[in-house]
């Protein structure tokens, strides 16, 4: 029997051809946590992850396709019984000794704790660029020092977690999600730094296009959760800036009022009515009903 005051720990791990990663994960989270409810989330795994996960005591939540590493996350707290969900990748790259770390964070009154990489910890320079670029937005946006916006390896207040569950997409950016949403909620976030290894099984590529295209949507993601204006009213006056300087230019050189100021001051205002309305709909979507 564990002791009744101390609450009991779910470690949810997504998992999609991971069976490699498994195998040495699994075992160390039984020794660091070993009354811990320890939950696979296989994401329609073509390998043994499935096989694996059960011979080693998981408990296991399969997919028949591939659905996201999101849409992995959100199954798995819903299907968690412990009142602390411990979230971590199946690769290999995150260590289970961490975890008390995390949990000690919670113990002091945080909702949310979660393990901060440094520069080495990130995959490739690209990435750890626009990790470097996230974290500094974010921690502007919220007025909060963010040490690391986008690492999955977090423990947090079931209760708490399961209130944005409707917000987390089915693909990427989970973490940023789930980290603005109770920042946004005044729910206490703390970092601990962690070592990181180098994963298990086969390395992620580097696909500029599709990356890039993560890079916008995730700094929109990052705006839309928090407070829309602060991102909003500066690209709004820069906007108005540049179509005031323009007409003071061609009104000195040619005393005219061009079509290209009219499309900057019409472009200022535009941008911030979106954000103005973007604001109001951020407002009702943390709004709470009885």
């Amino acid at each position: 029997m564990g002791n009744p005051d101390r609450p009991s720990v779910s470690v949810i791990l997504p998992a999609r051809n991971e069976a490699e990663g498994l195998r040495k994960t699994l075992p160390r989270i039984r020794e660091v946590l070993p009354d811990a409810e320890i939950i696979v989330v296989d994401d329609g795994s073509k390998d043994e992850t499935v096989t694996v996960s059960t011979e080693m005591g998981a408990r296991v939540l399969s997919a028949p396709y591939g659905m996201g590493n999101g849409a992995a996350i959100k199954r798995g707290a819903r299907a968690a019984s412990g009142d602390v969900l411990v979230f971590m990748d199946a690769d290999g790259q995150h260590e289970p000794a961490d975890i008390p770390l995390l949990l000690a964070k919670l113990a002091e009154g945080y909702d949310m704790a979660v393990g901060a990489r440094d520069g080495s910890g990130q995959a490739n320079l690209h990435r750890g660029l626009a990790n470097g670029f996230y974290n500094r937005l974010a921690s502007w946006m919220t007025g909060h020092r963010i040490l690391d916006l986008t690492s999955g390896f977090r423990a947090v207040r079931a209760d708490k977690f399961r209130e944005f569950l409707h917000l987390l997409p089915n693909g990427f950016s989970y973490p940023t999600t789930s980290t603005m949403a109770f920042f946004r909620s005044a729910y206490p976030v703390a970092y601990v730094p962690i070592d990181v290894k180098k994963r298990v099984g086969t390395a992620s590529h580097i696909r500029p296009l599709r990356d890039g295209v993560r890079f916008l949507l995730i700094i929109f993601k990052i705006a839309s959760l928090y407070s829309p204006l602060k991102l909003f009213v500066p690209v709004s006056t820069l906007f108005f800036l540049t179509g005031l300087g323009w007409y003071g230019y061609t009104y000195a050189t040619r005393h005219q009022f061009t079509n290209m100021s009219m499309l900057l001051f019409s472009a200022a205002v535009i941008v911030f009515l979106i954000g103005l309305v973007s604001e109001q709909i951020t407002n009702l979507t943390y709004r709470r009903d009885g």
